[in-house]
C-alpha cells in the first residue's frame, strides 16, 4: 500500500513538473494614447484651418489606438501588434511603419526574464535594426489596493521611470504659463507674419514618468506588455502618462503552442545606439522644417 502511495505521489509530481514546463499563455492588450490637442497651438500659422485641425486630431487618435498580442511562458514572451488590413485611402505602409516606431508599435518585442534581456526589431527610414539590450529595472512599490480585471484579482504597483526620448507618445503640450519671461518676449520676425510657428516648439518631453501597473498573482509569471516585467504576476494593466494598456482577453495552456523566440533580422545595435540614430534624424527634420511649413505633419495625408 505504501509503495502505491509513493508511486502516485511521484506521478503527481512528474505531471505538475511537466505541466509547468509546458505552461504557456496568451493575452490580448488594447493600447490607447491620449492624443495631444492642437487647439490653441496654431499660433501665427493661418494655413491650419479648424477643419484641418479636427482632421489631424482624429487621425492621430486612430493611430494611437492599437491591439497587441502577448504570448508568454514561465521565462520568455513575445509582444507584437495585431496585424490589421488597412482600409482603402489610408496612409501607405511605409509611413505607418515609421510612425509605429515612434508610437509603441511595429516589430516583435521579445523578453527573456531569466537573462533579463530583450530583443526588438525596428524599421526606421528604410533600414532594419535589431535592438538587443538589458531589460529596464524598475523599483516597483507594491501596494495593497486591489481591483478585478477580467475575473482576475489584481494588485496595484507603482514606479518612476526615465522617459524615452524616441517614444513620441510621451510628448505633451508645453504650458505657456511656465515659460520663462525671456521666452515670452515677442519675436519681431514672427509678428511680421514672415516666419511661421514651428509646431514642435509647442511640445516637450518629460524627464520622468510615473507608471501604475495592475498585476495578478493568479497568473504566476513576471511578464507584461511592452518592456514591463518584474512583478509577482502577469501585468494586466499599465498606465504610464498618456498611454493606458489594458488586457481584454487571456487564454492559458491552449492546445496549439506558439513558438516564443526573438527576431534575428536587422543590424544589431544597443538601445542607446538606436535612440541616437533616431534623435539625429529627427533633429535634421526639425532644422529642415523650421521657419518653413510650421504646422504639424499631415499624418496619413496624401
Amino acid at each position: 500500500m505504501k509503495n502505491i502511495y509513493y508511486f502516485l505521489l511521484l506521478m503527481f509530481a512528474f505531471t505538475q513538473l511537466h505541466a509547468q514546463k509546458d505552461f504557456q499563455g496568451m493575452a490580448v492588450y488594447e493600447s490607447k494614447t491620449q492624443a495631444p490637442k492642437i487647439e490653441g497651438m496654431r499660433g501665427g500659422n493661418r494655413d491650419i484651418t479648424p477643419e484641418m485641425q479636427k482632421n489631424i486630431e482624429e487621425r492621430m487618435k486612430k493611430m494611437l489606438e492599437k491591439t497587441f498580442i502577448l504570448n508568454f511562458d514561465k521565462s520568455a514572451s513575445v509582444y507584437k501588434e495585431e496585424e490589421k488590413l488597412e482600409a482603402p485611402g489610408q496612409q501607405g505602409g511605409g509611413m505607418r511603419v515609421m510612425m509605429n516606431s515612434f508610437m509603441g508599435g511595429g516589430g516583435t518585442f521579445y523578453k527573456d526574464v531569466k537573462t533579463k534581456s530583450y530583443t526588438v526589431d525596428k524599421e526606421f527610414m528604410g533600414k532594419e535594426f535589431l535592438v538587443i539590450d538589458s531589460l529596464p529595472k524598475l523599483n516597483w512599490k507594491l501596494e495593497p489596493e486591489t481591483k478585478q480585471i477580467g475575473g482576475y484579482t489584481c494588485y496595484r504597483a507603482t514606479a518612476v521611470k526615465e522617459a524615452s526620448k524616441t517614444d513620441f507618445r510621451n510628448f505633451r503640450p508645453k504650458n505657456n504659463d511656465e515659460k520663462k519671461p525671456e521666452d515670452k518676449k515677442a519675436d519681431p520676425k514672427k509678428t511680421s507674419g514672415e516666419t511661421k510657428t514651428n509646431f514642435e516648439d509647442n511640445f516637450e518631453m518629460p524627464k520622468e514618468i510615473i507608471v501604475t501597473a495592475w498585476y495578478s498573482p493568479e497568473i504566476p509569471v513576471n511578464q507584461g506588455p511592452e518592456n514591463y516585467w518584474g512583478l509577482p504576476g502577469l501585468i494586466l494593466e499599465v498606465n504610464d502618462g498618456r498611454t493606458t494598456i489594458l488586457c481584454s482577453k487571456i487564454v492559458l495552456n491552449a492546445k496549439e503552442k506558439v513558438n516564443i523566440k526573438a527576431s534575428t533580422k536587422g543590424k544589431v545595435v544597443s538601445q542607446k545606439e538606436y535612440d541616437e540614430t533616431v534623435i539625429k534624424k529627427m533633429e535634421e527634420f526639425r532644422e529642415m522644417n523650421r521657419g518653413r511649413a510650421g504646422g504639424p505633419p499631415m499624418m496619413g495625408g496624401r
